[in-house]
């Protein structure tokens, strides 16, 4: 540049910051007039005592309080007090007469601290109780009376807390937590039920707030599932985005809120007559909250001035094993397989987590149990697989005699079809021999799909360079989201793919017909799709995959160069040549319509030439 183009741009800088700093300067000015503005308002305006406000507030929720207890005697003092064993720390507050906080010991978060599945204001228990003539309470607004902590002969807890009046009405709920257990007893017990209650039915409300625990928010969310038990048949809805309502007319056994590993229930030993609940995903995301969920179930508590309503309520792991114990069919919670797929979780509770287990109690790592898991589904699928590779091997060695039908028939598809069919059965090869055992390995898949998806084992629990296997693992975090695919770089995923998209070039390699577009490159389609699919999923299920498309490839490779004999294949199909071809009803049936239609297709064509 000469030198009146640089004296051009070092004015033309020069009036840039110029007008950068004048311009920030007079916005300087403006903003403090703005705040001179706002303090002489905020000065004519009367102080308000945030302290005075505090205080009246307290006044106002006593007041309630009192009005709702009618006659019944309040502590007055808001408490809490805690049960422990060796899996959980319950707190609980008199004010209600409720679980506060509960704690999970043995679980913790992404950054160490521990699991924490109620907390807030939101979660409650409560119901309506009468509380005087014409006067109605919550058992939520009640402060009771706190009794002392026994600890029994089974080394169970049992903490009671209890509100009654003067004329020998008193409410009563009892709480026991049994060592080494997730399962909370709780017992409603009424003395004047008659008085307390109207209609002999108790309408219980019990609200849960879900919170996000797990590394992906959205992930953890579509794994979030509202499951209930109703007339003995277990069900469960998605958690949607915005949420939804279920009534339930039939008696229920119980509620629960489950995410991807913990759940929430309420269980009544004697069936909620009916239920209702209903559930909300709020939109702001930044509350980290999932769902908010809101179950009203009516219980007929009977005539008489006593009765005790026998509840529980879990708060713990969504383990089969656990949930299995309790022998209420609660283990249906854990998805094991759903929807089509519904009759894999048969394959996952008594083959795969029997042979998960024994390698997980013998197997320090989880990723080496994970690939004897592997092993150990292809030594099962080794028979369909080696027929698979025969076939395959068959078909190869037919390849030049196609090829010379192809050249005899030219664009005649039709007849190519029915002289290529006519080989196979004389060959004695079967078509559906490459794709029937590719068929019957999609129940595997789909069973291991749900399985790494729903075992809670693999929480925590890293290996290489994945954290947590029950998650994606990422070794690089993008910016930005990626349609389809997401906001980081799954390693596994990218190992999977590849090994994948190895498998279908050795494939091409050995394929009968490669000219067809669509055949020639669907293989590659699929691990593409896998990329976006697979990017997201835990960690396990795409290591599993690398481990079994490298298998795949390499017993491919072995089974077809080094195992299956060529030449051999070719003497037995000149073999088969020389027998008598034996044809189904049903190939038979297929033989006459495509012997009918060459004959139509010859006729036409004879009409057109002349």
């Amino acid at each position: 540049m000469d030198r009146n183009t640089v004296i051009g741009f070092v004015l033309i800088g020069m009036l840039l910051m110029g007008m950068f700093y004048f311009n920030n300067k007079g916005n300087a000015a403006y903003q403090a007039e703005q705040q001179r503005l706002a303090d002489s308002i905020a000065r004519t305006k009367p102080k308000v005592d945030i302290a005075k406000m505090k205080l009246d507030s307290l006044r106002f929720d006593s007041t309630r309080r009192e009005k709702a207890a009618g006659s019944l005697q309040q502590d007055g003092a808001v408490a809490e007090t805690t049960l422990e064993n060796e899996v959980m720390k319950i707190t609980f507050t008199n004010k209600g007469a409720q679980p506060k906080t509960v704690e999970l010991k043995n679980y913790k978060t992404l950054d160490g601290k521990p699991v924490i599945i109620q907390q807030g204001e939101f979660n409650k228990i409560s119901y309506d109780i009468n509380t005087g003539e014409n006067v109605t309470g919550h058992t939520a607004d009640l402060v009771f009376v706190t009794g002392a902590k026994t600890e029994n002969a089974d080394k169970s807890q049992t903490l009671t807390f209890s509100i009654k009046d003067s004329a020998g009405k008193q409410i009563t709920h009892q709480y026991t937590l049994r060592a080494n257990d997730y399962l909370l007893d709780f017992a409603i017990v009424l003395n004047g039920a008659e008085k307390l209650v109207s209609k002999n039915t108790i309408n219980l409300q019990w609200q849960t707030q879900t919170n996000q625990i797990e590394k992906d928010e959205v992930y953890e969310k579509g794994q979030t599932h509202i499951c209930y038990l109703t007339d003995g048949s277990y069900d469960f809805t998605m958690l949607g985005n915005s949420g939804d309502d279920k009534k339930f007319e039939k008696p229920v056994d119980w509620l629960s809120v489950k995410q991807q590993f913990f759940v929430s229930a309420l269980v009544n030993k004697n069936k909620f007559q009916s239920a209702e609940i209903k559930w909300t995903v709020p939109a702001d995301t930044s509350l980290h909250i999932l769902a908010q969920t809101v179950a009203s179930c009516n219980i007929n508590i009977g005539s008489g001035s006593q009765a005790t309503v026998p509840l529980q309520l879990y708060y713990g792991p969504s383990d089969y094993h656990v949930l299995k114990a309790y022998n209420n069919k609660m283990e249906n919670i854990v998805p094991y397989g759903s929807g089509v797929f519904a009759f894999v979780k048969y394959i996952n509770r008594h083959v795969l987590l029997p042979v998960f287990d024994i390698l997980r109690k013998n197997v320090a790592s989880m990723g080496i149990v994970i690939l004897l898991l592997t092993l150990f589904i292809r030594l099962l699928t080794s028979p369909i697989l080696y027929k698979s590779y025969v076939s395959g091997a068959k078909m190869k060695a037919l390849k030049p005699e196609i090829d010379k039908l192809k050249e005899k028939h030219g664009e005649d598809k039709q007849a190519f079809s029915m002289d290529q069919m006519k080989l196979w059965k004389s060959a004695g090869v079967s078509p559906l021999g490459g794709c029937l055992p590719a068929v019957l390995q999609i129940p595997i898949f789909m069973s291991l799909y749900y399985f790494f998806q729903s075992n809670i084992s693999l929480r925590g629990q890293n290996f290489l360079w994945a954290k947590d296997l029950a998650a994606y693992d990422s070794i690089y975090n993008i910016p930005f989201n990626i349609p389809f695919y997401g906001d980081h770089v799954s390693l596994f995923t990218l190992t999977a793919v590849i090994t994948s998209l190895l498998i279908s070039i050795y494939s091409m390699t050995n394929m009968q017909d490669n000219s067809n577009p669509v055949m020639k490159y669907m293989p590659y389609i699929f691990p593409v799709l896998l990329l976006g699919v697979f990017n997201k999923l835990p960690s396990a299920l795409t290591w599993y995959y690398t481990i079994s498309n490298t298998i795949t490839l390499i017993l491919q490779i072995v089974i077809q160069k080094y195992i299956i004999d060529h030449d051999k294949i070719l003497a037995q199909i000149e073999e088969n040549r020389k027998k008598p071809v034996k044809q189904s009803k049903l190939q038979e049936r297929i033989q006459a319509m495509q012997d009918a239609n060459k004959k139509v297709q010859d006729v036409k064509a004879k009409t057109q030439k002349k």
